[in-house]
């Protein structure tokens, strides 16, 4: 879940926040052998817990770490077993990498070729881990789109690219159809 301050200035930030708990509810009252992680990411990323989601609000930095969310989500799956899937709910592209030695590289300007050559590389280690990534888009500036598009080449996931208002019924119908898959 993207926690960056485009989010609520976009008018996104609630409508994400919805669908995730909205996720969690049908997750736990009807798969209740699903596992449901839950990262938000912004400048970087945190693991937040079922019972603070109701609470958890963005951050106040303008930076979309995707490539630590990927990298945290891809180690709370490695644990798991099943069929593995990362839905990703942003507005933005990745604008920050946290480097090897923890300190985060930040430029909210266009797209940085450092930090999609950072972020892909994630992106690839989770297909190498059998992670399927899904990315429920909420802007549709062309170099997004781009940006988008390659995560799902990459990660053999797809691109839904929705608005605040389809939002939700594009997430949960995703999880139940990969839900269908796997029963049948």
């Amino acid at each position: 879940l993207d926690l960056s301050m485009s989010m609520p200035m976009r008018d996104n930030f609630l409508p994400a926040k919805k669908v995730a708990m909205a996720l969690h509810h049908l997750i736990s009252s009807q798969f209740p052998r699903d596992y449901l992680g839950l990262v938000g990411f912004s400048e970087t990323a945190r693991v937040i817990t079922a019972a603070d989601l109701p609470e958890v609000s963005w951050d106040f930095v303008y930076g979309t770490n995707m490539h630590h969310g990927f990298t945290l989500a891809r180690q709370l799956l490695a644990k798991r077993s099943g069929t593995k899937q990362i839905i990703m709910i942003t507005d933005g592209k990745p604008s920050a990498v946290t480097l090897p030695n923890g300190e985060v590289y930040l430029n909210s300007g266009g797209l940085d070729p450092f930090i999609l050559k950072e972020t892909f590389q994630q992106v690839s280690a989770c297909r190498k881990a059998g992670i399927l990534i899904n990315t429920f888009m909420l802007a549709r500036d062309p170099y997004i789109v781009q940006f988008v598009r390659r995560v799902s080449e990459i990660a053999r996931g797809k691109a839904y690219f929705t608005t605040p208002m389809t939002l939700g019924q594009y997430v949960l119908q995703d999880y139940l159809t990969n839900k269908t898959r796997t029963v049948h």
